[in-house]
Formats: structure tokens, sequence, C-alpha cells
């Protein structure tokens, strides 16, 4: 036993598989397929042993299983070679497994549903002020949509194997505990655990991440970016946060809070932060700061006050630019100078290939950007070495609730024996 689990630790982090029987080898074996088909839009049996290295006839008895699991699904049949040898290329299917993902921000709450290939079955955002309403109200909203966001996906007769839930802060992931949300509020609240009891009879593992973490999941999966393995993604909200993608993998650190970059100490002079610090980075770029600088009739002066609807709010100053209003102009290039000045220092720490900025920075693209890139050049230490660009994410302002889904989706097809071993459970639900 020692040796086929040593011999299975050293095909997994080659990314291989081995020609076992045992359940852990199975279960390996069943997520190289489905993680390559998930990667690849339709493939052949014949393709799938040549890139996985498993025998044809291993993987003939795999995508049997997964068949009859309805988990993938034969397309069109296509012809090859000279004489046209015909073959029946796979693809992802699973339309009867779903995957939630909620976010939870200071000023919206979103959902995203879809099933284990990607179709999209219900997204929905609407204003909140979680920090008035307190934790316990949020929750009870957060609820209610969680729950009819899994009536309408029953409707479309796919059943939710997990749900996400995302949000601006620290999170103890292993626990589904927020450690600490500064702009929310909120201290060592056990959101998976309240968030399960809330669901009742839809009894589904709940995990919790921070918001950014979870936005580059859906970047580094389907974005403008998608596959870049060295890759950063900053959240534009009230609050600023950062994903780290580094060799393609998700960058956690230690204990599981890296990523905080809207709290690097930019100015120790500066203004006050909801951290309590001052000077942080996300009182220079984050959209209250924007909306302080480009309206500064509004009613939005302190640091730690949610503006209105984060995403009507861009637009509104979007319009501004467009029509040349001189004092927003002037703002946007104030706030692009510091992105520039944060992104130089995430350059020098990570040398991603992309910063994609996705919220409010993204709806401004093509007015903050050349500023940030010009500030982002001029301060990083490669100079003409690094070819580190700022993009605009396509994702919208759902980003995070997107990337939870695909987090539950990711987990499933790395350990598919779950929903196949489920999958009588959820059906009788």
């Amino acid at each position: 036993m020692a040796r086929v689990t040593q011999e299975y630790n050293t095909a997994y982090a080659a990314g291989t598989a081995l020609p076992t029987s045992s359940p852990m080898v199975r279960q390996t074996n069943l997520s190289l397929v489905l993680r390559h088909l998930r990667d690849h839009a339709s493939q052949s049996r014949a393709d799938i042993a040549e890139v996985t290295g498993l025998h044809r006839a291993t993987v003939s008895n795999l995508v049997s299983e997964l068949l009859d699991r309805r988990l993938v699904r034969e397309v069109d049949t296509e012809h090859v070679g000279a004489i046209g040898r015909p073959r029946r290329p796979l693809a992802l299917h699973g339309a009867h497994v779903g995957a939630l993902g909620l976010e939870i921000n200071v000023d919206y709450i979103s959902v995203h549903g879809s099933d284990l290939s990607g179709r999209v079955l219900v997204e929905r955002r609407v204003g909140f002020d979680t920090i008035a309403g307190g934790p316990d109200r949020a929750l009870r909203v957060l609820s209610q949509m969680a729950l009819e966001a899994v009536e309408t996906m029953e409707r479309a007769e796919a059943v939710p194997a997990g749900v996400g839930v995302a949000l601006p802060g620290l999170v103890d992931v292993a626990r589904g505990v927020v450690t600490f949300a500064p702009n929310l509020g909120w201290r060592d609240l056990p959101l998976a655990e309240r968030l399960s009891a809330a669901l009742g009879p839809w009894s589904v593992p709940v995990s919790v991440d921070n918001d950014a973490n979870l936005a580059a999941v859906a970047e580094h999966t389907s974005g403008v970016a998608a596959g870049t393995p060295h890759l950063v993604y900053l959240t534009g909200e009230v609050g600023v946060g950062g994903g780290i993608f580094v060799d393609g993998r998700l960058l956690r650190g230690a204990d599981g809070f890296s990523g905080e970059v809207g709290h690097l100490p930019v100015d120790p002079a500066g203004a006050r932060c909801g951290c309590g610090r001052h000077g942080c980075w996300e009182t220079k770029v984050g959209l209250a700061a924007l909306v302080r600088l480009a309206m500064p009739d509004q009613a939005y002066q302190p640091a730690d006050l949610p503006v209105s609807d984060p995403e009507e709010r861009a637009t509104e100053i979007a319009r501004g630019l467009a029509e040349g209003d001189r004092q927003m102009m002037n703002a946007v290039a104030q706030v692009g100078r510091w992105l520039g000045l944060g992104g130089s220092i995430l350059a020098n720490l990570f040398n991603p290939r992309v910063i994609v900025v996705g919220g409010y920075f993204a709806t401004l693209a093509e007015w903050l950007l050349p500023h940030a890139q010009a500030e982002l050049e001029r301060l990083v230490v490669a100079r003409s070495a690094s070819q580190c660009r700022f993009v605009a994410s396509n994702l919208g302002f759902g980003a995070a609730s997107r990337g939870a889904a695909s987090m539950v989706v990711n987990r499933l097809i790395d350990h598919p024996t779950m929903i196949m071993d489920s999958l009588p459970r959820l059906s009788a639900i």
C-alpha cells in the first residue's frame, strides 16, 4: 500500500496517471479525463489517451462510466485520415449537476449558478447596504437569494452539488470562517456553518473564500487572460483586493491570507482606511476615493462609507469622461497613477505577465489604464525586460460569484467520485 501511495503522489505531482485499480487512482484517472475535457472543447478517446498517457482500454472504461453518469456526452462524429476513419468526440456534460456561486460585498449581493459544463442557469445582482444591515440581516438576505437560486436551478434539472461564497476580507477557508472583513465590519463569522443551516433540505457543501481570489479563478478559467500562468487580478470596488496566480496556481500564502494588496501602505500620511491604518492603496484607488475626487458634491466623503451601486456610479463617471468633464478627467488621471504605482509593486514582487483589472477599473479602462500603464513602466525595476501590462476584465461586476461557482466545479472535477457517489441522493431531493 505504501508503494502505491508513493507512486500515486509522484504521478499526481507530474499530472499523469497510474494503471492500477485502487480507488484513489480511479478517482485520479476520472479527474484527468474530466479536466482534459473541461480545457478542450471536444476530444476523442484516442486524443485523451494520447494526452493523459492512459491506455486506450483504460480510457474507454473510464469514459463508459462517465457516460453512464451523464458527466460527459458524445458529440457529432468526425472523420480523420485519408479513408475517413470515424471517431466520436466527447465533451463535458453534467447538465444535471450544478454549482452555485454567491458574492456579498459592501453594496450588493450577486448570484451565479451554472452546471458542470459551464451553462449559466441563474445570474442576478441586487443592491444591498451590507454595513447598515449587519451580519445577521446580510445572512438572511444571502440565504434567501441562495434558496431562490437553488429552486431556479432545480427547475432546470441541475441540483447544486456545492455552494461557494465570495466576500472582501480575510477568510479561514478550511473552516469557512470570515476572520476579518474590514469594509463589512465583520470578525470571526462562521459563514459556511450559518449558510449551510439556512439552506435546510439542500444539504450541500458550502465553502467561503476571498472575493479577489475567486474572481482571479474566474479570470484564469474563462477571462481575457484565461490560461495565463502568471496573473494578478485586482478588484475595482469600494475596497481593492488581489488574486495572484503563479505557475498556474492560486497563491494563498502560509495562512491563506495572501492577496490583501489593497492594504499595501503607499502613503503614511494618507487617509484612514477601513482596516484602521492610514494610507492604504485602496484609499487611493478604491471607488469611494474616485467618487470623492471626481464628484466632490456627492455625499460619499468618508472613506469607510459605501457608494451607491458601483456599476451605476462607474457608468455615471464614464458618461462624464466621454463628455470631457475636466474634473473627472483629472480625478481618473490621479487614480490611474496610483493604480500604476501599486501595480509596479506587484510586478516587482511577482513578475506577472498581466494585471487584470475588474469592477470599476474595467468600466473606466480606456481613461484609467493609459495612466496606470505609464506609471507601471516608469517604476518597475525590470523596465524593458518586463512585459507586464494592465488589461481590463470582460466578466463585469459578477466575476467573484462566477469564480465561486468555478471553484465548486474545479473541486468536483478534482474529486469526481464525490459527484458520482452522490448522484442518487441529489436526484432524490
